[in-house]
C-alpha cells in the first residue's frame, strides 16, 4: 500500500503521521489544536524536506512565532480584549479562539481517500467559549503534491442560526525574511486596515495586474487583510529560491486572505472566512464577514496547497 498511517507520541504531544509514498508527500498533525506541524515532500535523495515554518519542530523557540499552521475558529483572529458578546451572552477566548488549545478527536484514517479527519463538538468546549451546539469536522486530504483542508461545520441547534468565523494560519518557511517572494493573481482587492490589530473601518481598493505582491514587506508584521472583490483566479504562489521551495495556495471560494510575518524566516498566507473585531467592537454575530449556518444545516468550505521542490 502506497499510503500509510501511524501514531507517534512525542513528549506530551500525540501526532498522526500520514505518508503517501507514491506521491512523495507526508503530513504530521498534532491532536492538540489539530495543527498541521509538517508538510513535507521527498527529494531526489529520498530525504523528507519540510515546507512549513519550524517544520516538524515541536520545541519552544527563544523568540518569534512558535507555530506551523494554526486552526482558527470559531472566533477567527481577535475578539477585542479577548471578550465579546454573542446573542447577549459573554464569550471569551484567545487570539485565534479556543480551537488551538483543545485536544481533538480523530476518526479512523481513510487510507483509500488519503484523508484524516478531526472532530470537535459541544462537549469539548464551555458555553463561555461558544454557547451553541455546533461541531466541526476538519479533514486533511493528500492528492500527490496537493493538500486539501476541508472544514465541515454542523449546526445541531433545532431553531437557532449559528455564527462562525474560521480559517487556517499556515506559515511557509524561507531562508530569511528578505528571500521569499509572493505572487498574487490579477484582480481587484479590498484591503481592510487594522492598525491596532482591530478593524478601523478604513478600506482601500487595490487593482493588481498580477505578479509580485504590491505591498511593502516591512509592514507584514502589521498584516495585510485582503477581501476578494473581483479576482477570478485565486492562486497565490510563495517562492523561496535559496531553499528551492514553492507552495501554490488555491483560494477559490475563500472570501478573505491575510498576509503576515513577524519578520522571521517565513510568510503566512491565511485563508479566512471572517475577520478580526472592529476597534469599535460589534457583537459576535455582527462581526465583519461572519458566516451563518441555518438550524440543522451544514457549512462546508475548503482550500488547497500544492508544495513543490524546485531543486
Amino acid at each position: 500500500m502506497s499510503f500509510s498511517y501511524r501514531e507517534e507520541q512525542r513528549g506530551e504531544r500525540l501526532l498522526d503521521i500520514l505518508t503517501d509514498e507514491a506521491g512523495g508527500s507526508r503530513l504530521i498533525v498534532s491532536r492538540l489544536g489539530a495543527e498541521l506541524v509538517s508538510l513535507a515532500r521527498r527529494n531526489a535523495s529520498g530525504e523528507w524536506v519540510g515546507f512549513l515554518h519550524r517544520d516538524n519542530d515541536l520545541s519552544v523557540p527563544a523568540k518569534g512565532w512558535a507555530n506551523h499552521a494554526t486552526v482558527m475558529g470559531y472566533y477567527l483572529h481577535r475578539i477585542k480584549d479577548q471578550r465579546t458578546s454573542y446573542r447577549g451572552q459573554v464569550i471569551e477566548g484567545g487570539t485565534h479562539s479556543f480551537l488551538r488549545g483543545k485536544q481533538w478527536h480523530v476518526a479512523e484514517p481513510d487510507c483509500e481517500g488519503k484523508r484524516i479527519t478531526y472532530r470537535i463538538g459541544q462537549k469539548d468546549f464551555s458555553a463561555g467559549e461558544y454557547p451553541l451546539n455546533v461541531s466541526l469536522d476538519l479533514s486533511y486530504q493528500l492528492a500527490g503534491s496537493d493538500l486539501r483542508t476541508i472544514f465541515r461545520f454542523t449546526n445541531h441547534e433545532p431553531e437557532l442560526v449559528a455564527h462562525v468565523g474560521f480559517g487556517l494560519h499556515p506559515g511557509f518557511a524561507a531562508r530569511s525574511f528578505e528571500s521569499f517572494r509572493l505572487d498574487l493573481p490579477a484582480g481587484i482587492y479590498r484591503r481592510h486596515f487594522s492598525p491596532t490589530n482591530y478593524l478601523s473601518g478604513e478600506t482601500e481598493t487595490v487593482a493588481h495586474r498580477g505578479g509580485e505582491m504590491p505591498f511593502a514587506r516591512d509592514n507584514l508584521p502589521g498584516s495585510y487583510i485582503l477581501e476578494f472583490v473581483d479576482v477570478p483566479q485565486r492562486i497565490f504562489t510563495f517562492h523561496d529560491p535559496p531553499i528551492g521551495r514553492t507552495v501554490a495556495v488555491d483560494l477559490a471560494g475563500v472570501p478573505y486572505v491575510t498576509l503576515w510575518s513577524d519578520g522571521g524566516p517565513f510568510l503566512c498566507v491565511e485563508p479566512c472566512w471572517g475577520l478580526t473585531d472592529h476597534e469599535q467592537q460589534r457583537p459576535f454575530e455582527e462581526k465583519e464577514g461572519i458566516q451563518t449556518i441555518a438550524p440543522g444545516a451544514v457549512l462546508e468550505a475548503n482550500f488547497a496547497m500544492a508544495a513543490r521542490l524546485d531543486h
